[in-house]
């Protein structure tokens, strides 16, 4: 006989009142299902209008990348299997599924044929068993790792909006999947086709069964034939309720994703969040699309130093109805090391600030941010100074630096704050300027006319001062007269590339790369150092500014030692997010740049070399802090470049 799907088997023949029950049953399901779905999509619909761009190819394609195949999984392997796992073993047994819906209610009823018939047939039966096998597999390691290993990032403090956790997902997913095999190897073990074998899992299974009268083989097989389809319609009725509405949320939240710029903040209400409402609709979708996976809390350095913010629990809570609390807010560094692990693309830096945003409008901040602020809306800068000071950097070169707003250069260098302000970095600043001008790169700045970027002030929640200085500077910049822009400060690199008004920036290393290449700076000598090097979190992860840097250190001759946690990964020093100007509060564990000074010191190396002027001046701190001096010395980039510019002796 040719293979073929037999139709309710057992069922149409003995229990034909069940064969109607589950279209019935199947039909209140769906009502159950979509009605739940659109309880979300109203909450969503609460929130207050964003445009996005529709891109259709480039969505697809990230949907495939992180969506199906878990693109952001995949430095945990582990996790990648298990996900991979469950996620095509689900979606294969509903395929499966759907087919032979197909294959009964349409093919056959209506034009009396069958498609699931002869190697086709035999085909599908290999591959639903497979994925079967798959799926139990995978839902065993998450049991396996949740239940067992029970790793810290896994545990919820909060409740969240769903009341079915991971434990019911995980146990019904399972019961499902189980019982699945068994209906199928009792049908087998009762009918013994021929083509029996293909069925693999199923007809391993089936010689249990074997042994069993046909009377207890047809009664069984109905039993779990009705616990098996009452799973399946109660899992489905209740995803909406449980955490299993992460399916769709986090598929919509994926293809939804930002495509702009990275990080960059979007033009918001200078009053922020002061209800769940005031949230956009696609932040709203974005905080029911969180997994509970707990993998931001693993890279916030704010969790790991011992402050009251978990970026899981922040985010469950805003699923749930609930602000955060004050001292969650203002304990992010607004590295972005939370939204670059999420694997559904949750903008948590942004919805941190958002909240932010109202905390500020109310007056509700510390005394060290509020003196910040004032001095920074007074004077341009947060050191309180004169803006006629701000290039007194430049009394100690040997040439006079040009003024951008009075002679054409080909470099507008947009020095920042802490370079042209702090003794402990002006030494670098001008360092920068020796490099540039040996370089013979035609250069400028803005002398009195810079002001702070704004980049940590709208972090911080300042939106109405972030918009005075951003006119300001750009006030300055359009008197000035060059082709390019190039700043030290990964910060201001940031939001005069994205956030402000069509300008096009680089970082320095970008330029020391460029000009290495062309043969503009040329080494006089190989250093033949050993050394670490620390990813700004403002280069790296906001800007994907990466491979520059790491081009320059090995065209100075330098061998470089990388820290386990680099790249994208790279462990944020603790000064962003208008942290810099904030005192810590409660017990601290470590702080960041302590944590992040230890880790370079452990690879032997003596020198950490920065590309940023916070980072310089948090590292050189740490350094003293986690008795280190001797052992440890933090360098500019500039630094190394410098010295590798002097004639070999």
């Amino acid at each position: 006989m040719e293979p073929i799907r037999p139709i309710f088997y057992n069922i149409h023949e003995h229990y034909r009142w069940a064969e109607y029950g589950q279209y019935v049953l199947g039909g209140l399901v769906a009502i159950l299902f979509l009605w739940g779905t659109w309880q979300h999509v109203r909450k969503w619909r609460l929130g207050k209008p964003e445009k996005f761009a529709f891109a259709w190819k480039e969505r697809l394609v990230a949907f495939i990348k992180f969506a199906m195949f878990q693109g952001r999984l995949a430095s945990d392997r582990y996790a990648l299997a298990m996900h991979l796992a469950i996620f095509f073993g689900m979606a294969f047994l509903f395929l499966g599924t759907a087919l032979a819906t197909i294959d009964l209610d349409v093919t056959h009823l209506m034009f009396g044929f069958q498609f699931l018939r002869g190697n086709f047939y035999l085909g599908f039966k290999l591959v639903l068993d497979i994925f079967a096998v798959a799926l139990v597999v995978g839902l065993a390691m998450a049991f396996w790792r949740r239940y067992v290993l029970k790793p810290e990032r896994l545990k919820t403090l909060v409740f969240p909006t769903f009341p079915l956790d991971s434990f019911y997902l995980l146990a019904i997913l399972m019961a499902i999947a189980v019982t699945g095999l068994i209906v199928e190897a009792l049908r087998l073990a009762a009918s013994q086709p021929a083509w029996a074998g293909w069925s693999i899992a199923g007809n391993l299974l089936a010689k249990a069964f074997r042994p069993l009268s046909a009377d207890a083989l047809r009664t069984l097989h109905f039993l779990f034939w009705c616990l098996h389809g009452l799973l399946a319609f109660a899992f489905i009725a209740l995803v909406p309720h449980s955490k299993a509405f992460h399916l769709v949320s986090s598929a919509i939240s994926i293809w939804l994703r930002n495509l702009g710029p990275t990080g960059a903040l979007p033009a918001a209400d200078a009053t922020g969040v002061a209800k769940l409402e005031d949230f956009t609709w696609r932040q709203l979708m974005q905080f029911d699309a969180c997994t509970w996976c707990g993998r931001c809390q693993d890279q916030c350095p704010a969790h790991a130093s011992g402050q009251p913010l978990s970026p899981k629990n922040v985010v469950l809570q805003l699923s749930a109805g609930n602000l955060a609390s004050a001292p969650e807010l203002w304990a992010c560094t607004t590295c972005r090391a939370c939204e670059e692990i999420c694997p559904v693309f949750i903008e948590q830096p942004r919805a941190i600030v958002d909240m932010r945003r109202h905390f500020v409008s109310e007056g509700q901040i510390e005394k060290g941010l509020q003196e910040a602020l004032t001095k920074l809306g007074r004077y341009g800068n947060s050191f309180g100074q004169s803006d006629r000071m701000r290039a007194k950097w430049t009394q100690g070169l040997t040439f006079k630096v040009k003024d951008a707003r009075k002679e054409a250069v080909e470099y507008l260098w947009f020095v920042g704050d802490y370079a042209s302000y702090d003794p402990r970095l002006q030494p670098v600043t001008r360092t920068t300027a020796n490099v540039f001008q040996q370089a013979g790169v035609d250069f400028g700045i803005l002398y009195e006319g810079e002001r702070n970027s704004g980049n940590d002030v709208r972090r911080v929640g300042e939106e109405g001062l972030f918009e005075m200085l951003r006119e300001k500077n750009m006030q300055a910049i359009g008197k000035a007269q060059f082709q390019k822009l190039v700043t030290t400060d990964p910060h201001s690199l940031h939001t005069l590339k994205n956030e402000y008004d069509s300008l096009k920036a680089v970082h320095y290393t970008e330029l020391l790369d460029d000009l290495l290449k062309a043969g503009k700076l040329a080494p006089q000598r190989k250093l033949g150092l050993t050394v670490t090097y620390h990813d700004p979190c403002y280069l790296g992860r906001y800007n994907g500014v990466y491979d520059a840097p790491r081009r320059v250190l090995a065209a100075l001759g330098v061998t470089l030692a990388e820290m386990p946690r680099n790249r994208c990964k790279s462990y944020c020093c603790g000064a962003g997010g208008g942290r810099v100007w904030m005192e810590d509060t409660g017990e601290i564990k470590e702080r960041p740049a302590e944590s992040r000074v230890r880790e370079a010191a452990a690879l032997g190396v003596n020198t950490l070399v920065v590309a940023c002027p916070k980072d310089l001046v948090m590292f050189q701190d740490a350094i003293k802090t986690a008795g280190l001096e001797g052992k440890l010395v933090a360098k500019d980039l500039m630094e190394l470049v410098e010295e590798a510019l002097k004639p070999a002796a």
